[in-house]
Order: structure tokens, then sequence, then C-alpha cells
């Protein structure tokens, strides 16, 4: 009959020989291994029959590494589980984690990568990777109100090399496929942060975040429990476009775009936006049964998932699906992953209000499944039943429990490179190093003042004299003070030297950073960034960064609410450095009382706290000369624990003017960047601090350190509270940077200067 859709195919699974089923999977790209495709084989031999090719098509998007886990369940489960607080309403259950902010509502958070799409089509990876975030927060019923990034490039004086794109041309696509996503949603960009190493040069990481806000009651469940209710899709047409791109982000880039390019989404932010309202209508009228987002996987995960969670199963009129090509082959249509869709559990008798909403906003939807009691699920296709699976074996996938080996320790040993003969000239050198330099020109690209509620965000200081936040903060409630303290935080070049140690300067860098800020941290997310997990040494790094994680959480009692794992960064042969990186939140109690993170004023005093003791190792100093290290710094919780209390109690008693976090860059960079916000100069005298060699003191970026600003009539008090070490180092004002060691000048610059080499790092790639 004319026009009538392709039925599904036979996939001859049982009658062939072990040996020839990678040659199946490589043809189909399924991604799946040998000992993957005997099982299949084998469980559809129980069945006395073979697969049509969307039940193997399901299968293996249900078992790819981006879907089911399967190299790093095991290891997550034991490091991670169990770490939650009475303050949190769901952990590691749903689409994203969700924690009690005050007596009424509650704040939804996640964070994700979308590192393989963006290696191929920067734009469109990094615009989908926001726009499935925020599906994310918002299927769990939360208006989404703000978004963060952790950003990681190549070499961007590089070029090109052979299978993979040019990195300043990475660079910008990216920063402009975020850009414009969020941007047109109206949801600002407030925080985030940004890195380069050339172990990234084949394999970008783009990490998105989002964070929304809800009201207990309207929580909604990636779930269905009412047996006979509907499935009904909305939003976006389903297309080709996304096919395979869960197959092809459970493996290693392999640089032929050409056979990957139609993995990448295709992002529409307009029809977001629409769908946003539509389900916030819906949420509030409680019509709802649960929700569930379709992003990797498609309709494949998404109707498994939401039926399995339920204990129940559906069957499902594929037909109905409303499609951007009307020729689309059953199994096209059950795993693509067009965006911008939502699957939402609705009873017959709610189904018109819902009909009327989706209506209002203009949006496609259809009716494409009922759910049934039973264990399998059923797919129709014009009549026709194309799939009929086991929902447990569908859905659950294998977790391995691959070997994993830890490099020798031998000591710690330390990089003591050579003094710089110009100690003027190496800061202005290191300032516009790109791991240092000024966010900015990525910062202003960003709208983070839309919706009207971010208190601070990541630029901070007089207009045209702005320095660097230490996290963002965030009114989401019109009629409340209270308010939220965001940062996004990641230590590669650590991590890389020692994978434990690396990771707990990672948690204690975001730490310092909510603390700094006026808040005090309520719960982390994570999103593990790694390489070839086949690999034991790569998988060892990931299990140490897990062990890290876990440790730092136990003892400051953080919950650990939502993850997300991405595996496979690799260009050809060479991983990427291990990338954990540490989405925490905070709570403030009154959005007036943040702290600023530059100098207020002249004739202030400036102390350090925390010790120090002028290791090296992981720097940004290190890195920019050409350092491969292969230790971090040394990280002290009870001291950090300690600093915690004094902080507690100095912002309690209004004590601090201003507070900035030691990390990038060392001590010079965090006094220079406090001189940036008013221009306003310091002076300090370092011979006291600990640390050894100048440049030890200056540049290195281990401990637990931060400086703070108090007011002169204060001293005394701020040093009888504060129970951690706690050093003047000098006064603010004038208009240099003056640092002094051993009666020796070490560095006096001009504080515009100095900004200026900091301003211009990032500028020319722009």
């Amino acid at each position: 009959m004319p026009g009538r859709k392709k039925a599904a195919q036979t996939v001859k699974l049982i009658g062939f020989d072990d040996a020839k089923l990678p040659a199946i999977s490589k043809r189909m790209k399924l991604g799946l291994s040998t000992d993957e495709m005997i099982m299949l084989k084998n469980y559809f031999l129980s069945l006395g029959r073979d697969p049509t090719d969307i039940e193997v098509q399901a299968m293996a998007q249900a078992w790819s590494e981006h879907c089911c886990y399967k190299s790093s369940k095991f290891y997550l489960k034991k490091y991670l589980s169990g770490l939650r607080q009475d303050y949190v309403v769901l952990a590691m259950e749903d689409d994203a984690g969700v924690v009690e902010f005050d007596s009424e509502y509650v704040y939804v958070l996640k964070m994700e990568s979308h590192n393989h799409p963006s290696a191929i089509e920067p734009y469109g990876g990094a615009a989908t990777g926001v726009g499935g975030i925020i599906r994310d927060v918002l299927c769990m019923g939360a208006q989404p109100v703000a978004l963060l990034d952790s950003l990681f490039f190549g070499d961007l004086k590089s070029g090109h090399g052979e299978g993979r794109l040019d990195q300043r041309f990475v660079f910008n696509r990216a920063v402009a496929g975020i850009r414009d996503y969020g941007n047109r949603m109206g949801i600002p960009t407030v925080a985030g942060s940004l890195a380069f190493d050339k172990s990234y040069s084949g394999n970008p990481l783009i990490n998105a975040g989002c964070i929304g806000i809800a009201r207990t009651k309207d929580i909604v469940r990636s779930r269905v429990t009412q047996s006979g209710d509907l499935l009904v899709v909305a939003g976006g047409k389903t297309g080709r476009d996304g096919i395979h791109g869960v197959n092809f982000a459970s493996r290693s880039v392999t640089g032929k775009r050409e056979e990957d390019i139609g993995s990448v989404q295709l992002g529409n932010p307009v029809t977001e936006e629409a769908l946003t309202h539509a389900v916030l209508e819906a949420t509030e009228a409680g019509i709802l049964d649960g929700m569930k987002d379709l992003g990797g996987g498609g309709l494949s995960s998404a109707v498994g998932e939401l039926c399995y969670a339920g204990g129940l199963s559906a069957v499902v009129y594929l037909d109905q699906v409303p499609l951007k090509e009307q020729d689309m082959q059953p199994w096209e249509i059950w795993v693509s992953e067009s965006q911008e869709r939502m699957l939402m559990a609705v009873s017959d008798k709610n189904l018109p209000s819902l009909d009327a909403i989706l209506d209002s906003w203009g949006l496609d939807h259809a009716v494409i499944a009922r759910v049934k009691e039973g264990s399998n699920l059923k797919i129709e296709f014009h009549g026709e039943t194309v799939l009929d699976l086991d929902l447990a074996f569908m859905t659950s996938g294998p977790v391995y429990c691959r070997n994993f080996t830890l490099p020798e320790k031998k000591g710690f040993a330390r990089i003591q490179p050579k003094e710089p003969s110009d100690l003027n000239s190496f800061a202005l050198e290191m300032l516009a190093d790109f791991n240092i330099c000024s966010r900015e020109p990525v910062a202003r690209t960003y709208d983070f003042t839309v919706r009207g509620s971010t208190i601070v965000g990541p630029l901070a200081g007089s207009i045209d004299s702005e320095t660097h936040s230490d996290a963002a903060i965030i009114k989401p409630l019109e009629d409340s003070y209270k308010g939220l303290v965001l940062t996004s935080d990641s230590r590669p070049i650590m991590v890389a030297g020692d994978a434990y140690r690396g990771t707990l300067n990672t948690m204690a860098e975001a730490y310092r950073n909510i603390l700094v800020s006026g808040g005090l941290p309520h719960s982390v997310v994570d999103s593990m960034n790694f390489g070839n997990p086949e690999d034991p040494a790569q998988l060892g790094k990931f299990v140490e960064s897990l062990r890290a994680i876990r440790d730092f959480c136990q003892k400051f009692s953080l919950p650990v609410v939502s993850g997300n794992v991405s595996l496979y960064n690799q260009n050809k042969e060479q991983n990427i450095k291990p990338t954990p990186v540490i989405f925490m939140t905070g709570i403030i109690d009154d959005v007036r009382k943040a702290i600023p993170s530059f100098f207020t004023g002249s004739g202030n005093s400036v102390y350090l706290i925390g010790n120090e003791d002028g290791d090296l190792s992981g720097s940004c100093m290190l890195h920019h000369m050409g350092y491969e290290d292969t230790s971090a710094p040394f990280v002290d919780l009870d001291e950090l624990s300690s600093i915690r209390k004094s902080m507690e109690a100095l912002v309690s008693d209004d004590l601090i003017l201003a507070a900035h976090d030691i990390s990038d860059g060392g001590l010079l960079n965090a006094l220079s960047e406090m001189t940036f916000g008013r221009s306003i100069g310091v002076s300090v005298d370092i011979s006291e601090t600990g640390g050894g060699r100048p440049i030890n003191k200056l540049f290195a970026e281990g401990g637990n350190r931060i400086i703070i600003e108090v007011s002169p009539d204060k001293e005394k008090i701020v040093e009888n509270l504060v129970t951690a070490t706690i050093r003047k180092l000098g006064t603010t004002g004038g208009n240099h940077i003056l640092v002094e060691n051993m009666d020796v000048n070490l560095v006096d610059l001009m504080v515009e200067d100095a900004r200026k080499a900091w301003s211009n790092g990032l500028s020319s790639m722009i």
C-alpha cells in the first residue's frame, strides 16, 4: 500500500557462529561487545526466535555505557550509595536530585556531559547538552532558574590535527551553542569553570548543569505507577537526528566526523521554552502521574525506564508518534534522540486537560502508549507487533567489575623549577595564562541576569572593573531572601597527578568557594569524565576519584544527590586527563549578606587563613612551564572543618568585608583578582608564610587557604574568632600590587597593568 511505513526486519542471530556476531554489531552500529552479542543471541535462543531490528536496536540503546553505566555502576554503588542526609527528598533515583530548600520548596539539580557530540559538531553538541539538562530538571516538575557549565578544551594555538577540528573553532562554537540555547530560553548561565589542556584536543568536555525550584507537593516522579494510564509524547517531532547517540557516546571518538555526524541532535530552544511553560502548567494542575525527559536513548530509554521504575509495562503504538520524516523505520523512531520531547503519564480522565494545555502552547503531541500490568514491553506498528521484550532484561543491562590498577607510590616527589629571573614579567605572563586569565570573554556571551534573580554572577565589582566571583548566588523565590550558592569546579591537572588527592582538592575548592561567598555547603552533584574504562590504569583513577568524593562527603555530612559518568573520552589512543567535575550547592540565609570577592576599600587589613607548604604539585605554574606532574597537594580536612566554623562565626558577626579562595594561580593570582573589582591595590609581606622559595609561596595552589579583608578596628575580634591558622599579610590601598619577602621586593605591578594582562588572555581567541 502506497505510503505504508516499513515493517520491522528480522535480524538473524541464532544461526550465526559467535565469531560473526561482532560484524553484525558493527554493521548496525550497536556498539555492543562480542560477549554482549552472545548474551542477546542466547536470550532470543531461549525465546525460540530471532529478534527484529527494533528489538536489537532497543537492547543496544539500553545496554550502552551511557544508559546503563555498565563499567561504573559497581563502583558507584560501592562508594557513593548511602551518601544522603535527612533533608534530601530524592537522591540517585530519578532524572534529577531533589533537596529541601525550606518548609514549602525544594531545589532540583542535575549535571550531565555532552562530550562526544561536541567533538563532532561543537555548536549542536553543546546546545543540546544545555537543552537536555534543562529537561532533566523540568521533568521533575521544577521551574529551571539557573544554568552553569564546566568546559575543557585543547590547546587553542595548536590549530587542527589529523582527524580533529581546529581547537579555536571548537571552543568558539561550543560557547556559542551554550549561549544561544540558554539565552533564548531566558535562563541565566551564572557560574562555571573553564580549563585548557592538550589532552582535550580531540575530545572536548562539555558539562552542563541546571538547578530549578518547585513546591514540594508538585514534584513529579520519573516513573508511572497507575496501570491503565496513557503515555503522551509532547514537544518536538521525532526525526533521524540523534540516532545512535548513546551508542556513539559509549565508545572512543574516531575522528571520522562523517560517520558520526548523524548522532548529534538538533536543538530548538524556542520549542523547549513553550514545552517548559506547558509542563509547568500541567504540573501545577496536578494532572501528571509521571514524567520523563526524552534524552539519551529517546523513546526506547524513556518508555522502558518510566514503566520499569514503576513495576509496570506498556503497549506502545509507534505509528502514532509525530514525525519530521514520514518514511522512518520503526527502529529509527524508537531510538531517535530528537530534542525538546517529554513523555508524560496521564489518566484518561485528565487527558483532555493535558491536550488543552499542550494545544494552547502550539506543541505537537500524541498518545503513544497505554500502561499495563506485566513484565513485557510490547510495541505495535500499524497493527504489527515489532517488539516484545522483558523489561527487566532490556533495561538492567550488564554490570562489569573491571580490573583496575593504581600507580605505585614512591613518595610524593616535588618538582622544583628554576626561579624566573624577573618575577614581575613572569607574574604578568601567568595572569595571561589561559587557565588563569579572565573568563569575561566567555561569561559576557551569556545572559546571567535574565529573570532578575541573580544576586552574584560570574563577574563582580564596579562597572568596567570586574573580577571573578568564587560562586554565583541566586534568589529563587520572590518573597524570600534565602538564596542558593552555586559553584562548579574541577582540578584535572591535580587529578592526573594523583586521582585521590586531586579529587579531594576539587571538593575542597568547591567547599571553600561557597564559604567565602557567605553560604554553607548543602549538596553535591558529580559529573565524572574519564578515559577508556577497559584500561586498568584509567579505571583506577576513576575508582580513586570516587573514593575521594566518598571520604570528603562523609567527613562533612554532604549528600551526593545526582551524578553522571562519561567514559571513553579519548581521541585515538590518548585519554583525556581524568576530570571529575563537582557541582556543589550551598544555602545562604540572606542574599543581602553575600560576601564580595574583591577589596572594598583602602586602609583595610588583609589576612590569610589556612596553612601552606608551598607544594607546586598540580599547579598552573608547572603546567604553564610544560611539566607533567605525578603528584597533588595534601588536603587537611580537619583544617577545612576548622575554617568552616571560623567562617560561620565571622559571617554571623558581619566581620568580613571581602573574601577569596586561593586556587588556580596561587596566592599572587588571588590577591591580584581581589584588586581588580574596584581597582584598589594591596601591599603584603609574605615573610611569615610557609612554602620555602618565593615562587612556591606565590604560585602554589594546595591547602585550604583563603584571603579575607577586614576593618582594622576589628582585627583582634577576627583573630580571636578564627580557630585555624591566621596571619596578617598587609593592607589595601594605592594602585599597585606589592609583595615583599624577607625585606626583598618580589612583585611590584600597577593594578591596571596586571588587569590588562589578565583581561586580554582569552580575548584574541574569541
